[in-house]
């Protein structure tokens, strides 16, 4: 078992088919389980997950998870929703139910720009108020883009931050804020190690949509041949190398997907890494994929 893993499992996959190199589409509550037994046995501690991610809390509720600090996020607050404050309480309250647990370690917003908007005070004072129940250990925000936490920041302040951070999407470190919320004594995780699998397939694999960045891909299998790399091990050692980062979030569709990065963990490279980075945001934010 690893002293001190940092990292944690996503379960995206639990509840719905996610991922550009998902081959094996949504995760069975047999296989779910297995996951998370395997799981704690390698000394993971954190589970993120979600309410829009279809069934996925039922799943896990089913499971079982009061071995694990539950990280879950509050959908889009829905439009002409009359009362912001009763809404979120309702979502928490039907969240611990499905999850099984009477209380989260962490409540992230799935959405944080909404709080910026004419009723942003009484949805910051709501997740305070669930903090001062009991309900919620640590009120946060998953952003996109770091861009997004200029505005925010300056009007709120949060426990928790999720983030994207790997070797081709870097924003986080080269704006800087992954210094400035550590500073803030702000918990920090991370997600998309793998870039939703893309760095894990090979050249013929990627969908042909990516080819505009096939120079990236070249680049980036010339350097695992030439240091003699696992591309897992590589990804995974890239957030794992920033002291910041409290937790990396990691996905896997199976027990063999989960065991082959726990494997991983076991010998990851140090202090050596490609230079693949990109700002190109058609790249590095999944949600515009579909648009490619």
């Amino acid at each position: 078992m690893l002293s001190k893993n940092r990292l944690a499992i996503g379960t995206v996959q639990f509840g719905q088919v996610y991922g550009v190199a998902n081959q094996t589409g949504q995760v069975s509550q047999q296989e779910a389980e297995a996951m998370l037994h395997l799981a704690v046995t390698n000394g993971f501690d954190t589970l993120d997950t979600a309410i829009s991610y279809g069934d996925c809390e039922s799943k896990l509720g089913k499971a079982g998870v009061r071995r694990f600090k539950v990280v879950t996020k509050l959908p889009e607050v829905p439009k002409g929703c009359a009362n912001v404050s009763s809404w979120i309480h309702d979502e928490v309250v039907a969240s611990l139910t499905r999850l099984g647990v009477s209380s989260l370690y962490g409540l992230l917003l799935h959405r944080p720009t909404q709080i910026l908007g004419s009723q942003g005070k009484k949805f910051y004072r709501t997740l305070q108020e669930l903090k001062d129940k009991g309900l919620v250990q640590k009120i946060g925000i998953s952003i996109y883009n770091p861009g997004d936490l200029e505005e925010i920041s300056k009007a709120f302040s949060f426990d928790l931050v999720q983030a994207p951070l790997n070797l081709v999407d870097r924003r986080l470190q080269k704006t800087s804020w992954l210094k400035k919320l550590k500073d803030k004594g702000v918990e920090i995780h991370t997600r998309s190690a793998f870039l939703q699998g893309l760095l894990l397939m090979s050249p013929e694999t990627i969908p042909a949509k990516f080819a505009p960045w096939s120079d990236l891909w070249d680049r980036w299998n010339s350097w695992l041949g030439e240091h003699k790399s696992v591309a897992v091990a590589t990804c995974l050692a890239f957030p794992l190398s920033f002291p910041e980062i409290d937790r990396v979030v990691v996905g896997s569709d199976s027990v063999s997907q989960l065991t082959q990065i726990i494997e991983a963990t076991k010998n990851l490279p140090a202090g050596d890494f490609p230079e693949i980075s990109s700002d190109d945001e058609s790249l590095v934010d999944p949600s515009r994929w579909a648009v490619i």
